[in-house]
Order: C-alpha cells, then structure tokens, then sequence
C-alpha cells in the first residue's frame, strides 16, 4: 500500500468533517449526511483494488 494513499484517505476525512460541521450548523443535515456518503463511496474506491488482492492472497495461500 502507498503511503500517498494514507495521505489522500486523511485529507478527505479532515476535509468531509469539516464540510459536515458546517453544514450541521447551518440545519442541513441532510446535506451533511450526503457529503459523508460521498466521502465514505471515494475512500471505498480507491481501497477496492487492495481488498480484492488480499482476498486473492488469502485464497491463494489457503489453496481454497
């Protein structure tokens, strides 16, 4: 795993929780909640491809 990734994993948190303090603040909620969504939908796609090839490695070494 590239240590870019841990970095671009930490800004899109800091930067949806920041997004989502400002919008609870402001009483959209609902906008908050699609915005952490987002960012949850991102993360999982750019960690994909590495859960796939560890479930491969397991399979491999299992021999399943």
């Amino acid at each position: 795993m590239e240590i870019s990734l841990i970095f671009k994993i930490a800004a899109v948190g800091i930067l949806v929780t920041m997004l989502g303090q400002i919008l609870k603040h402001s009483g959209r909620e609902e906008h908050a909640f699609l915005v952490s969504l987002a960012g949850l939908v991102l993360v999982l796609s750019w960690i994909l491809p590495y859960i796939y090839e560890l479930f491969l490695t397991i399979q491999r070494l299992f021999a399943l």
